[in-house]
């Protein structure tokens, strides 16, 4: 559901609103970098630290930019949700071919070895956070409000 949030707050959003950062201390707040932490968030959670993919796939990683993973560089935000869409859709599969007793296989960091459950608390808990944040940034944006 809180994917489903998202979605339905990026709706009808110009290129120009969808980037704009309207929140000085925090620059790459905006729904685009939004969009594009979430969809890292899955990849870092499950194919990274659950499966033990290669994270130098994932911005998350990358030390040379703090954030790296919320900068988008003006990609179009219909972009940025169908791979958020096709990494949701990935996270699922991974899901569904696992127990939720199962333990990450990434051993370079010490939550890698948590259980699938613990990951997938953590995701719900992340995508509502940013959800929240989502609704914030497009009232801001335009006075849109409301839960969907």
């Amino acid at each position: 559901m809180q994917r489903h949030v998202l979605h339905q707050k990026c709706a009808g959003l110009s290129h120009e609103d969808a980037h704009r950062s309207l929140i000085p201390t925090s620059p790459a707040m905006t729904m685009a970098g939004l969009v594009s932490h979430l969809r890292w968030a899955e990849h870092l959670w499950l194919e990274v630290l659950f499966l033990g993919g290669d994270e130098k796939q994932n911005p998350s990683f990358d030390e040379s930019r703090e954030d790296a993973d919320w900068y988008t560089d003006g990609r179009p935000l219909a972009e940025l949700l169908a791979e958020y869409e096709a990494q949701c859709a990935r996270s699922n599969e991974v899901v569904a071919a696992a127990s939720l007793d199962d333990t990450g296989r990434h051993t370079g960091f010490d939550s890698g070895g948590a259980s699938l459950r613990w990951m997938l608390t953590h995701l719900v808990e992340e995508t509502a956070r940013h959800a929240g944040h989502a609704d914030l940034v497009r009232e801001l944006l335009d006075g849109t409000k409301g839960y969907y």
